[in-house]
């Protein structure tokens, strides 16, 4: 994985002088405030925790006063764009003097304003403790010696509350403790089915009360689902919809000695109450595994930068084999709707004046099919057929290879602009027509030849032979004219479509893919219509009698002349029916293929091609200000990151102020007694 590019000094030095508030001789600096609040658009409510602000804030300054200068602020936008960004972000909190290392009181200091610390206190006596600072607890950690403690901290106070908790010392805790553990030090291992689930499956596990043994096991068994991943997918060779029984999948694990059959056991619990029935599948997994988008910023950073730091050759492998693809998808589309596309090409090719001798009339799209069958049998549905087939694999690969190509270059921050997917489909409809151009005059002149019903029957090789090489182009402008517009609508559209058509975890389905597809090309293909009548005119031959036309400009003059307006719109409804329904099913067989082959060239995947984590939270969306550039794109979910994933919620709002008793009323006093008054 390539490292982001580096964000442009000066675009980020404007930028913090639009934020910084303090000048102290000359500089500009930002207070904890100004970086939290104002830029990273943390704390926006009014009750906020001051004391939180601070303490995140003084992970950039590295300074006592807790101000940020431009330097401290430049060099935190680096450590955002580290691949271990995570950690060294909590090293830096935790680092409190600034000297690069990590004191016991420092740890103590921060980790006890935690909100699982107040809820489930941690024990700083504990022999975990002196193992990493000594027994007098004054060893420092390095950053890499911090990192592991860290991570090991988690699993102590678990260990800790599971101690706790069990009052009565029999080494079980309640099932309500179970939970209280899990939801408040392992919430980043929860997805919110696990987390609903998290009683139900111990009581399914014969639990009345969890044991030590259960605990381990379901909290092992949540840090290990990337090998359940990959255990499952060895089994299944690949297919991620194969299910597998509790028997299978235990004797694959045998291979791997991190999995228990206690794990295995819960696992397929965990599956019953998903309705797997004794058997699990990758979409139950899916359900079960602790996703990273929910604590872990690096999926982001993945979306949001633009493909790059692939070799060329590892490129032009995807490139090829989604050339492949889509030469098959072509076919399949082609195919599924040629008797439509025949019609379609029947319906404009006829004339209002001067029609041939012994040539067919057509009402409408009805009466055309009909007529083809009674006059030229099932077959004559097909005429013509070959050839297309032979042209529509290579024109539908070009087309989609090249869009799928020029979005991954148009990406930007792990999205494409709108204008960015016009324009990718609009290049992906002018490229194809070098393949388009011959293949639809030969295409058109078979079709309509079937119109002639006393004609010789003329076949493929004897029209590129009347016409020559320059021949096979003719009509070309009018083909750009179609097919630039065309897919500069559909691309955007289907994309959008399939999007809107996404389910909750983000997957779309097959039916998904084939209504996204299909409802895409109907305005697509209504509006292109003229364009289409024109070139359909330009490349039939004429007959005698009828209208000959020079060039685009003189079809079009000549047309709204003899014919008037509406002609220009003939057959639209059978080209919505062809062009829908073709690029539905096109589009449909070429994801799919992607999906079942799932071979990774470092690229994009298609949009809803896999299951996301239904649990996405709002700091794992991307950036609210187009202040945040370079690594402070992630800026605000880095911080969520090491609150979820290391359990560090530091409280965000203001504790109320106790208030203060009244005082009591008032009574008036005696007077004092005078000295005479006594005797």
């Amino acid at each position: 994985m390539s490292t982001p590019a580096s964000v442009d000094s000066k675009q980020l030095k404007e930028i913090f002088l639009k934020y910084a508030s303090v000048e102290v001789e000359n500089d500009w600096f930002m207070t904890s405030q100004d970086f939290i609040r104002s830029y990273l658009l943390m704390f926006s409510h009014e009750n906020f925790n001051e004391e939180t602000v601070d303490i995140l804030a003084n992970s950039v300054s590295l300074t006592e006063d807790g101000l940020i200068s431009f330097a401290e602020f430049q060099s935190f936008e680096t450590v955002l764009n580290l691949p271990d960004s995570l950690y060294h972000l909590a090293f830096q909190l935790f680092d409190v003097s600034c000297n690069g290392k990590i004191e016991f009181d420092e740890v103590r200091k921060i980790f006890s304003k935690t909100s699982c610390h107040q809820r489930i206190p941690f024990n700083w006596e504990c022999e975990f403790v002196k193992f990493h600072f000594g027994k007098n607890l004054n060893k420092t950690l390095t950053y890499h010696e911090f990192t592991q403690f860290l991570e090991d901290l988690q699993y102590e106070h678990t260990t800790q509350a599971f101690h706790t908790l069990d009052k009565k010392e029999e080494g079980t805790i309640s099932l309500v403790s179970f939970k209280q553990i899990m939801e408040t030090i392992r919430p980043h291992m929860l997805t919110e089915f696990v987390q609903e689930k998290l009683i139900a499956v111990m009581t399914e596990a014969g639990q009345s009360e969890v044991s030590f043994a259960h605990f381990k096991a379901f909290n092992h068994l949540l840090k290990n689902m990337e090998l359940v991943k990959k255990i499952y997918l060895s089994i299944t060779k690949q297919n991620p919809t194969t299910p597998v029984s509790k028997d299978d999948f235990m004797l694959g694990a045998q291979r791997v000695s991190h999995i228990t059959p206690l794990e295995v056991d819960l696992l397929f619990r965990l599956s019953d109450l998903r309705g797997g029935k004794g058997r699990i599948d990758m979409d139950i997994i899916d359900y079960i595994t602790p996703h990273d988008e929910g604590t872990m910023p690096y999926h982001i950073a993945e979306q949001q930068k633009p493909i790059d730091g692939r070799s060329t050759t590892l490129a032009l492998m995807e490139n090829s084999y989604r050339f492949g693809l889509g030469v098959i998808a072509g076919g399949v589309g082609a195919t599924a709707v040629y008797p439509i596309d025949l019609v379609k090409t029947r319906l404009q090719n006829q004339r209002s004046t001067g029609s041939y001798v012994g040539e067919l009339m057509y009402r409408n799209s009805f009466d055309c099919f009909f007529k083809v069958i009674r006059h030229e049998g099932v077959t004559g549905l097909y005429r013509g057929l070959v050839p297309q087939l032979i042209g529509v694999g290579p024109e539908k690969a070009i087309k989609l290879t090249m869009n799928d190509f020029m979005r991954d270059q148009l990406r930007n921050d792990g999205t494409v602009p709108l204008w960015g997917e016009m324009l990718a489909g609009g290049i992906a409809g002018a490229s194809q027509v070098v393949f388009t151009n011959p293949l639809e005059i030969v295409k058109i002149r078979l079709q309509v030849a079937g119109e002639i019903t006393t004609g010789q029957r003329i076949s493929a090789i004897t029209v590129i032979k009347e016409l020559g090489i320059g021949g096979l182009y003719k009509g070309a402008r009018a083909c750009f004219l179609r097919d630039i517009p065309f897919s500069a609508l559909y691309f955007p559209a289907y994309s959008h479509a399939k999007q809107m058509l996404a389910s909750e975890d983000g997957h779309v389905s097959a039916g998904a893919v084939l209504l996204a597809g299909t409802l895409a090309g109907a305005p697509a293909a209504s509006l292109t219509t003229p364009a289409d009548v024109i070139k359909t005119r330009l490349q039939v031959k004429s007959r005698e009698g009828q209208t000959v036309y020079k060039g685009l400009f003189d079809c079009v003059k000549k047309v709204y002349a003899e014919e008037g307006f509406a002609a220009f719109w003939k057959g639209a409804p059978a080209r919505v029916c062809r062009s829908s329904p073709q690029f539905g099913v096109t589009l449909l067989t070429y994801e799919l293929l992607q999906r079942w082959f799932d071979l990774d060239f470092g690229g994009s995947k298609p949009i809803g091609s896999q299951h996301r984590p239904k649990n996405v939270q709002i700091y794992d969306l991307p950036p609210v200000s187009p202040d945040h550039i370079g690594g402070y794109r992630l800026g605000a979910a880095s911080f969520a990151g090491i609150e979820r994933r290391f359990g560090l919620a530091l409280p965000k709002f203001s504790p109320c102020p106790t208030p203060v008793p009244s005082p009591p009323p008032c009574t008036p006093s005696a007077p004092p007694k005078s000295p005479s008054s006594t005797d």
